[in-house]
């Protein structure tokens, strides 16, 4: 069973077997590709561009994921209130303070993201600090900081870099699979042409794949950051209370995107049905009913 403690370990193993996974998958569709085409330049190149890309999702991601979501860095100055309720809660769970981010959208929505709890950053929109009131607004911080100290964070940030450029990839595979030049040797030949049929069964399951490593990272860690965050305020109806009002409120997020959804503490897209296989968080029903039937 998971716990607080183990959750930590299995996370940065987790991260590591992702950063892996993604190093051999692009150079194996570099390869089917350079066979495709007859073409060894594209091998290299995959191997070169994973590389690069694996060392940038790692030291990177987070900068490029608050870039995304358009988040401004504030000072204690700007917002006492929000910095004395981080600074508490970061003392009762014995993290640093992490850096403080504010998105400009009307949505209540948060984030926690960062490479480990010595530089991480939490941002919150400016609609959930309108939105939710003192108790719910620190049930949603004790929750983030939860996936800083379960080492959430680098796991999901890393995979907003690796599903994204995995699907650009795939997509760009597929359309030169369609449109390429192809090579006069080896593509008249029957293996030439399993090879082309390789590639092109690759480039369309690809995307299929990212979004399952999507969803395998998301899930699980929701309610183990709900009841660490509940135990850290030793108040869960305050960050039920506060899922309830995100998830009914109806203004949209216009800086989300599929790649990011997972990072938020609920879905960001308002309105859309979504099939429970394809959801990146549990249903708020069940993380509400789970956090009230909690004893504190």
């Amino acid at each position: 069973m998971a716990t607080l403690y183990t959750q930590k370990d299995k996370n940065i193993r987790k991260t590591w077997m992702l950063i892996t996974f993604f190093l051999i998958f692009i150079i194996a569709l570099g390869w089917v590709f350079s066979y495709q085409f007859n073409s060894p330049i594209i091998l290299i190149v995959a191997i070169i561009f994973s590389t690069v890309t694996s060392f940038t999702s790692y030291w990177y991601s987070d900068k490029i994921v608050l870039a995304m979501s358009h988040a401004k860095e504030i000072k204690k100055s700007d917002n006492p209130e929000l910095y004395r309720l981080v600074e508490n809660l970061c003392i009762t769970a014995g993290l640093p303070l992490p850096k403080i981010y504010i998105i400009n959208e009307s949505a209540p929505n948060a984030f926690a993201t960062g490479r480990d709890p010595e530089h991480a950053v939490v941002a919150v929109t400016r609609g959930l600090l309108e939105k939710l009131d003192r108790s719910e607004l620190e049930g949603v911080l004790a929750h983030e900081l939860s996936h800083i100290g379960n080492r959430d964070i680098l796991l999901q940030t890393v995979v907003v870099i690796l599903v994204g450029l995995v699907a650009l990839l795939s997509d760009w595979f597929l359309r030169w699979s369609f449109f390429g030049r192809r090579s006069n040797n080896r593509d008249s030949g029957q293996l030439g042409a399993i090879m082309a049929v390789i590639g092109i069964v690759l480039a369309i399951l690809s995307p299929l794949i990212a979004v399952l490593i999507q969803l395998s990272v998301s899930r699980k860690r929701e309610f183990l950051a709900d009841a660490s965050g509940a135990l850290l305020t030793r108040y869960p109806e305050g960050l039920a209370k506060a899922l309830e009002k995100i998830s009914q409120d109806q203004t949209t997020l216009k800086v989300a995107n599929k790649a990011t959804a997972h990072m938020y503490i609920t879905n960001p897209f308002r309105g859309k049905k979504i099939s429970k296989m394809f959801m990146t968080h549990p249903p708020v029903e069940e993380r509400v009913k789970s956090l009230r039937g909690m004893d504190v």
